[in-house]
């Protein structure tokens, strides 16, 4: 009966069986009668117009059902969205197949649809296509005196722009005991989920689909489809119940969505597009970036002047953008700063949120940028933050609600063995591999958006707790699951937790790191409504044991309603569903910030990360050999689910460091590693230990869970910490990622 809180506790997740047995469906994985297959075909040349489409020779061949391309393409109800869906940047949104007009290289120029994927495939080979080509601009570096400041629009309230200067940075840099002048590139990174993009669309007739699609938002993807093709809301369901990894990719609807819906309806057909590996390069990346960064700090390593530039590619037809230099002033207060960020609209698709988008960009920067300062004042890294550490947001002026940096600094630290660095470049050996120690400060929003949950109690007493939300393996099933089960007091097997389905109730898209702290207190507000109507009904029932006791008075746990100070005094909640005539009982909530009170404070997850690498001095060749991060995230739900989280994204800042790029060859405009085995990310051989240190955080203010996202703070301060190692063990700074070796030959 008393069953244990499971708040707190590390639980499996709770789909991981299906997972792994193969047995959970995807995207792709959902059959239908007489399913037709479309394939893709993509522009070969980067900037143009189409001259001529030659189709016949395609639709000779047998089980082709059509070609859809520009000339034939059936109209839509678009017109010139700027926010077709929840992560539009300013602009006008991309429409495939809309014209003539070649806007990037890849760019989807004609669906070929087929009996069988092979078939369509192969028809793809057989179009014959005439461009007239225009020269193309790529290259971010060769085209920087075009840069601007970018638009803003609707997308600012989500990413705001740098603050204003504040003080007099170039008098105060002047007069700076200390000086650093630093310059940063990162390259194009692809997000490479393992499951391809996919959508099955099922035709029901009369303007009506089903639709299963690989995305991080159903609710996004079924706005997308009605508003562009002229659909009610209701006759469009998006259901996605498991997504193989996503990392941002799947934030906004991509081209097989699109593609999919327009033969369905077109052909009154059920319909499955799935976009190959080298498709999926072509629909959104983590953009190239340049960054200038000047700091001065006085003789005690006190920060006083902050300057710090990000320049980013953008397309021609959108303005992305991302959260790059606001940070800086964020964490280390300085009375003088000035910070900028700009971009370059070149002939490339629009560039798209990966994880930590902006902020492990941008703190790479920062944090390599104090290493320097540390250094040139030989004062200990971790005695350096210290002396710059603040309670408070310098950009907003406001309190953090909550903030353990210090202490993840100092146990990291501890538990580390940060003590036994001898400060020294080149002082640290081990055989034929120099030893480097390398730390670094994580820092990630913590925000939250409106969203719903409903919770139904059956007459067995069981329930089931409903979000249109999506898993896409952060393990929100389990967490959403283990909320509902303790604000109900029922075990976890008494609840079910049915999600991503664009029929349930709202909520926004996953990504962010918001969705546990916004979700979850609509789960916690579905499911105290539930217990409230439950205790109204055992009040009502004839000669109820409750008798005049309220509702403040009792505790709901293990199945029943009971008497905090008598529990003899108790009423089961099957006793009470079997008075209610055999119905239901259920509700619908929301939860959304406070208007009134939420911009009061500032919000955000803080960590500390501490890094050991091993470089072989004859070769160049880097290892992360072990690495901590210590993080203040608030409570944490699940400790095991969470832990996962932090992992992934250690191992992300490990790749980002030392092995992710995307090539482009700006002669012809075109991404040359598009494929698994050229685009380089980490092997089980490249990690060793890693470990994750949660500091404990009690926040009430961030929403009454006192929760925190962590899925992106564990990406964000590795590859700092490990550029800034790489200078420990081998003395030279690398300021461009990822670090290849023959920089330290």
């Amino acid at each position: 009966m008393n069953n244990i809180p499971s708040i707190g506790t590390p639980q499996n997740r709770l789909e991981g069986h299906l997972k792994v047995t193969g047995s959970a469906k995807y995207a792709g994985d959902y059959n239908a009668d007489d399913l037709l297959y479309g394939y893709v075909v993509n522009s070969t040349v980067t900037k143009g117009k189409i001259k001529s489409i030659n189709t016949e020779e395609a639709k000779k061949l047998e089980g082709v059902v059509e070609v859809f391309t520009h000339d034939n393409r059936p109209s839509t109800a678009w017109f010139d969205l700027q926010y077709a869906d929840m992560d539009a940047p300013p602009g006008l949104v991309f429409k495939p197949l809309k014209d003539n007009e070649i806007r990037y290289n890849g760019q989807p120029i004609a669906l070929v649809v087929a009996d069988t994927f092979e078939m369509a495939r192969l028809a793809a080979k057989k179009l014959h296509i005439e461009y007239e080509e225009e020269t193309f601009e790529t290259d971010l570096t060769a085209n920087l005196k075009k840069s601007r400041d970018p638009k803003k629009g609707l997308a600012s309230l989500l990413k705001p722009p740098p603050p204003p200067p504040k003080g007099d940075f170039e008098k105060a840099y002047k007069n700076s005991f200390i000086k650093t002048d630093s310059t940063f590139s990162h390259g194009t990174e692809h997000h490479n989920p393992m499951e391809l993009f996919a959508s099955t669309v099922i035709y029901e007739g009369k303007g009506k689909l089903k639709i299963y699609d690989k995305t991080q938002g159903t609710i996004n993807s079924q706005m997308y489809v009605a508003n562009v093709f002229g659909l009610k809301m209701k006759n469009v369901q998006i259901i996605s119940p498991f997504v193989g990894g996503g990392f941002g990719s799947g934030l906004r609807p991509q081209h097989q969505l699109f593609m999919a819906v327009m033969a369905s309806l077109q052909l009154k057909r059920n319909v499955r597009v799935t976009l190959d590996r080298a498709q999926m390069y072509m629909i959104g990346h983590r953009p190239p970036t340049l960054q200038h960064t000047k700091f001065g700090a006085d003789e005690n390593g006190k920060v006083n002047a902050i300057f710090h530039e990000a320049t980013g590619e953008t397309s021609r037809f959108e303005d992305y953008v991302e959260i790059v230099v606001n940070w800086a002033n964020m964490l280390y207060p300085a009375e003088h700063t000035l910070l900028e960020h700009k971009i370059v609209p070149l002939d490339v698709y629009s560039p798209l949120d990966m994880r930590a988008p902006g902020g492990s960009t941008g703190m790479h920067a920062i944090e390599v940028t104090m290493d320097e300062i540390a250094y040139q004042l030989n004062i200990d890294p971790v005695e350096l933050r210290l002396i710059n550490y603040s309670e408070i947001d310098h950009t907003s002026e406001k309190e953090y609600s909550s903030k353990e940096l210090r202490e993840c600094y100092l146990r990291g630290a501890s538990q580390f063995g940060w003590d036994e660095r001898n400060p020294v470049p080149r002082s640290m050996k081990r055989g034929n591999k120099l030893v480097g120690y390398g730390m670094a400060t994580g820092m990630w929003d913590a925000n939250r958006l409106l969203g719903r949950a409903e919770a139904i109690m059956s007459t067995d007493g069981k329930v089931e707790v409903k979000s249109a939300v999506t898993d896409i393996g952060t393990g929100t099933f389990t967490v959403m699951t283990q909320i509902a089960a303790d604000e109900l007091g029922l075990p976890l097997e008494d609840v079910t937790f049915s999600y991503a389905d664009s029929a349930m109730p709202f909520a926004p898209i996953q990504g962010g790191s918001f969705t546990t702290a916004t979700v979850g207190p609509a789960v916690q507000a579905a499911c105290q409504a539930l217990n409230k109507k439950l205790y109204k009904k055992a009040k009502s029932l004839k000669d109820s044991v409750l008798g005049d006791t309220k509702l403040k008075e009792v505790i709901f746990q293990g199945g029943y309603i009971i008497h905090k100070d008598n529990p003899e005094i108790r009423i089961s909640y099957k006793e009470i569903m079997e008075a209610n005539d055999g119905k239901d009982i259920r509700t619908t909530n929301s939860a959304m910030p406070n208007p009134l009170t939420y911009g009061k404070k500032a919000r955000a997850v803080h960590s500390a990360v501490f890094v050991e690498v091993e470089v072989d001095e004859q070769l160049g060749v880097i290892e992360v050999t072990r690495a901590l991060t210590a993080v203040a995230a608030g409570k944490i739900i699940n400790p095991k689910t969470a832990e996962s989280q932090l992992l992934g994204g250690m191992i992300w800042g490990i790749s980002k460091a030392l092995h992710e790029e995307t090539i482009l060859d700006h002669r012809l405009g075109k991404y040359m590693n598009d494929d698994l085995a050229e685009y380089h990310i980490p092997v089980h051989a490249d990690i060793h230990d890693l470990q994750v240190l949660f500091i404990e955080e009690n926040d009430q203010f961030v929403n009454d869970l006192g929760v925190k996202g962590v899925g992106e703070i564990g990406g964000v301060g590795m590859p700092p910490a490990i550029t800034n190692a790489v200078y420990h063990a081998t003395g030279k700074r690398i300021y461009d990622l990822p670090i290849h070796f023959d920089k330290l030959l």
